[in-house]
């Protein structure tokens, strides 16, 4: 094994535990300077399933440790024959820098399962306008969700408004250019700098540049899919509040959060060490979890192998139910109300508040 890249032959490549899979990477295209798309091929056992707008988490070994970071398909599972991820290089990111450049074309990763609820249902009696707000390698999700729209949707149109700092920084452009034939699909680009090669605003995104996105668009039964950097998402959700835009037509995904989980100094003061109870692949484990840990923390300490991606309450791979107990979140912004009320937690930003904490996950 070189750096978490699992060197097999192609009759090895399965699933290597619930939830995980090995993954040959069939092609790499550089995107940007900064930037590649990694095409996995199918495994044999079959294709794999999954809907535009969720993610695969990688897991690779970078100087003898495990990192796991989760990236959006850019691929849809209607137009294209092979799922594929989308990788941006992060200043300092350890496995953005690792993936950008080492991974090649026969190399097998190892990934969790498909996962993630940024995504719609798709059907053909649909008729709707899509509008899509993103900002550099916010793409990723967004472009699945274009590809699949446009394929099954022959009444619904695609408004993408995309914000870069320039022309080179544009992600999937190639793609995009060839998007705009399509009378359905339209596209905004908003730049920093400007270039004579790309019709866009100048700047950053604003909110009368979605107020004039919208007038164009009119009185259509809009829904709105955002994803980038969060000053970017921000700035894009206060627009549309302030447009009257109905909360509940708004839908957000985050790469990152720069304060998702409480720092040890914030921990509240009714937090206490308590044992717990983590039902997980058929089996029951029982730890105590200290005021500064989170409940996945302690289990990965104790050697539970248990699924985690983001560690900030993003990407709800480790998602389990709460079967009786409370629990305190630090952050639930990756579940929906729905599934809190339904007693789903993550136990990534999770602390016991009760002596009787049982969680089942999977």
């Amino acid at each position: 094994m070189a750096f978490g890249l699992f060197k097999k032959k192609k009759e090895e490549i399965s699933a290597v535990n619930t939830g995980y899979l090995n993954l040959k990477v069939k092609e790499v295209i550089r995107e940007t300077a900064d930037s590649v798309s990694i095409h996995f091929e199918q495994p044999e056992t079959g294709d794999i399933q999954y809907k535009s707008g969720q993610f695969f988490t990688i897991i690779v070994d970078v100087n003898g440790k495990e990192e796991r970071r989760a990236y959006s398909l850019c691929s849809s599972p209607y137009t294209d024959a092979n799922p594929a991820v989308a990788v941006k290089r992060v200043e300092g990111g350890i496995v953005s820098n690792y993936l950008n450049d080492n991974v090649n074309a026969g190399d097998v990763l190892k990934v969790m399962e498909p996962n993630g609820n940024f995504t719609t249902t798709f059907d053909a009696s649909n008729q709707r306008h899509l509008v899509l707000l993103g900002g550099g390698s916010g793409i990723t999700p967004l472009i699945s969700l274009v590809k699949s729209a446009l394929d099954q949707e022959p009444n619904t149109k695609v408004t993408l408004v995309y914000a870069n700092r320039n022309e080179d920084s544009i992600i999937f452009k190639k793609n995009i250019d060839k998007m705009i034939s399509n009378e359905q699909f339209n596209v905004v680009h908003v730049l920093e700098t400007g270039s004579s090669d790309v019709k866009s605003h100048i700047g950053y995104l604003t909110q009368d540049i979605i107020k004039e996105v919208l007038s164009e668009i009119g009185e259509a039964n809009k829904e709105f899919f955002i994803c980038g950097p969060t000053p970017m998402m921000d700035s894009a959700i206060d627009s549309l509040k302030a447009l009257n835009v109905p909360s509940e037509q708004i839908r957000k995904e985050s790469f990152v959060s720069a304060a998702a989980t409480a720092s040890k100094e914030e921990v509240s003061s009714e937090l206490q060490a308590r044992e717990v109870t983590v039902i997980y692949d058929g089996e029951e484990y029982k730890y105590t979890v200290e005021p500064d840990e989170t409940i996945l923390e302690k289990g990965l300490d104790e050697d539970v192998d248990l699924p985690f991606s983001c560690q900030s309450g993003l990407c709800t791979a480790c998602r389990g139910k709460c079967l009786s107990g409370k629990v305190k979140m630090d952050e639930d912004e990756g579940l929906s109300e729905a599934e809190i009320e339904e007693g789903y937690v993550l136990p990534c930003v999770s602390h016991p508040l009760t002596d009787d904490v049982v969680i089942e996950i999977g």
